[in-house]
């Protein structure tokens, strides 16, 4: 880099090409949306058949072009500002110095040398003549630093010390934008995509490891942006982002698409927008980790002949079975792909949207312990009902395909049972749930951890939505605790309504004490639901305690306070089926046959402000 080429650098021009790329990933977003969320829904609705069915497949692939152009051109955006910003902040220093060097009566050479005057007090009858002094840049060692500034000092021209420092200074700026360019010419580099038409895993993966470049690259810039709020309440967050111009937003999405994702207060479709990159590149990096697992354990052969037990031998007559070691590999198999059952649930959603009311929102998702996720059936910034539900024992990433069904259910109802009104229905996975009825969820300690969060969310919710919001909260199981504890510890929760089901106590034995008036909470449960045998909570049933026989033979005192649906608990109940019964292999399907018949139909009034 020469003195010539940083003076003629316009830092402007980078700042409008990173505009053009800003603008190309917001149509590749709109036309992304257009295409998954329109013309895709319209196929579904109105076509059938082996051309619909192709078409949808084509669109598909050009959803995910799309989505990647989009990524990757705010990446780009993000990645020039970031070069201009370096580059204009080297040219701001080279020409302070040429400037301060004209007013100090130098001259600088096209080769960065400094010319100073004849200058100083006269010696041997002789003012000390002027000179020279070739470009160079400030000494980082002491030693040499020491050693200059002893030279100007002993130089009977004063200018020559002055010559020194604007030559130093010409030297940095140009060093300064020489670094800048090395640094960046790789990564933008980086971000040239494949000559071909697909969007591979690999590409996806890749986002991840772009963005890491823009980052380190970029680290001067971005900590020029506005930070948002350590540790900020929703409405914190909401006005640091209405701050930001759409510079700042698009590098904010293509840098940390994590904590955008996860912030509360922010709009629905900017969370989304960060959480879908989240998603794509976890789950990109999760099937080239499945692929390596299946290379790595190649499947045995899985049919054998059938060994007789008591003979030891085989039976020719008898059908093949699956070999033990085919058995084991398979276990294991379901394993390797357990994280990806949860993320092909989500996508599944993404790729079969039917109506523009119910297109899936992605609210949060990470893969942190047993995976996080939470989806929104239609936008909870503009519906006139929001419901949000948590799920309990047993919800996982991995199973997260039947809790996504139950909120659609509940949309779907609440959609038709409110005569004109829009419902989102929320599925809230932002906790790490028990995982055994009879083990983890006899502790409280997965709901203590989950009550900020979901505080946070749902006053996140109310903070973005865009007028009133009759809000919903929905407990099933383990999660109805969840709801409870969250409810009963922060009074000013913006929730309307509580339904709890299949409930093993809500943390309080009173329903006044979640604090939206007891003719606002709602609880069923099943006949057969085997939440029924919740024992009474721990040590009451001591020996030595008079009213352990008491308790034992009165049905309001459960697990976590008085049962939701007992007089003693003063809420409402709304009507469901029993329920099936318990299985001979011990299944319990009552616990989760709340999402159908007059139970669902029940929850749909509930949650758009009716009564069951």
């Amino acid at each position: 880099m020469d003195i010539a080429t940083l003076k003629a650098l316009k830092p402007s021009e980078y700042e409008e090409a990173a505009d053009g790329y800003r603008a190309t990933s917001d149509m590749a977003s709109t036309a992304k949306d257009t295409v998954e969320n329109q013309i895709s829904a319209g196929i579904r609705n109105q076509l059938k058949g082996d051309a619909a069915d192709a078409a949808l497949r084509e669109l598909k692939e050009l959803g995910k072009n799309l989505h990647y152009i989009q990524t990757e051109c705010a990446l780009a955006s993000t990645a020039l500002n970031g070069f201009a910003y370096d580059m204009a902040a080297a040219k701001r220093k080279l020409e302070a110095a040429i400037e301060d060097a004209k007013a100090a009566g130098c001259a600088v050479g096209a080769d960065g040398s400094v010319s100073f005057p004849a200058g100083g007090k006269e010696v041997d009858g002789k003012v000390p003549e002027g000179g020279t002094v070739e470009m160079s840049t400030s000494p980082t060692d002491p030693t040499s630093a020491s050693l200059e500034r002893t030279a100007a000092n002993m130089h009977p021209n004063p200018n020559f010390g002055k010559a020194i420092g604007f030559a130093n200074r010409i030297g940095d700026a140009l060093k300064e934008a020489t670094d800048a360019d090395a640094k960046w010419a790789p990564k933008l580099r980086a971000l040239k995509a494949d000559d071909d038409l697909v969007v591979s895993d690999r590409d996806w993966s890749d986002v991840k490891s772009d963005q890491d470049g823009v980052g380190e690259a970029g680290k001067k810039y971005l900590d020029s942006l506005p930070h948002p709020p350590k540790d900020g309440s929703p409405k914190d967050n909401a006005a640091w982002w209405k701050s930001l111009d759409d510079d700042q937003k698009s590098a904010y999405i293509s840098m940390h698409p994590d904590s955008v994702g996860a912030m509360d207060g922010l709009p629905a479709a900017v969370r989304d927008q960060a959480n879908r990159t989240v998603f794509g590149e976890a789950r990109a990096q999760a099937q080239l980790d499945y692929a390596a697992w299946l290379k790595k354990h190649p499947e045995p052969k899985r049919y054998e002949p059938y060994i007789s037990p008591i003979t030891g031998r085989e039976v020719k007559w008898a059908p093949m079975v699956e070999s033990r070691e085919w058995k084991k590999w398979e276990e294991a198999r379901k394993g390797a792909h357990s994280s990806l059952d949860g993320m092909d649930a989500i996508q599944k959603r993404f790729d079969n949207v039917t109506d523009e009311g119910a297109r899936p929102y992605l609210l949060g998702f990470d893969t942190q312990n047993r995976g996080h996720a939470i989806v929104s059936i239609g936008n909870p910034d503009t519906a006139d009902n929001v419901v949000t539900y948590v799920p309990g024992t047993g919800a996982k990433l991995s199973g997260l395909d039947g809790d996504i069904r139950r909120a659609e259910l509940l949309q779907a109802k609440a959609e038709r049972t409110g005569s004109g009104q829009s419902t989102a229905s929320i599925m809230w996975l932002g906790y790490d749930a028990p995982q055994s009825l009879f083990g983890d969820a006899t502790d409280a300690k997965y709901a203590d951890a989950a009550r900020e969060p979901l505080s946070n969310f749902l006053h996140g919710i109310d903070t973005a939505h865009q007028g009133s919001v009759n809000s919903t909260l929905l407990g099933h199981s383990y999660g109805s605790l969840v709801a409870g504890e969250t409810m009963r510890d922060h009074p000013d929760l913006p929730v309307d309504n509580a339904i709890l089901v299949g409930s093993p106590g809500a943390g309080v034995d009173h329903a006044k004490d979640l604090n939206i008036g007891a003719d606002h909470v709602w609880a069923a449960t099943a006949k057969n639901d085997i939440v029924n045998l919740a024992p009474p909570p721990a040590g009451t049933l001591a020996p030595l305690n008079p009213m352990a026989y008491y308790r034992l033979f009165n049905d309001h005192s459960i697990m976590y306070g008085n049962d939701p649906i007992s007089d003693e608990f003063g809420g409402q109940r709304f009507h469901v089926a029993d329920g099936d019964s318990v299985t001979w292999d011990f299944q319990v399907p009552a616990h989760s046959q709340y999402w159908e018949g007059d139970s669902l139909t029940n929850m749909a009034k509930i949650a758009t402000g009716g009564k069951p």
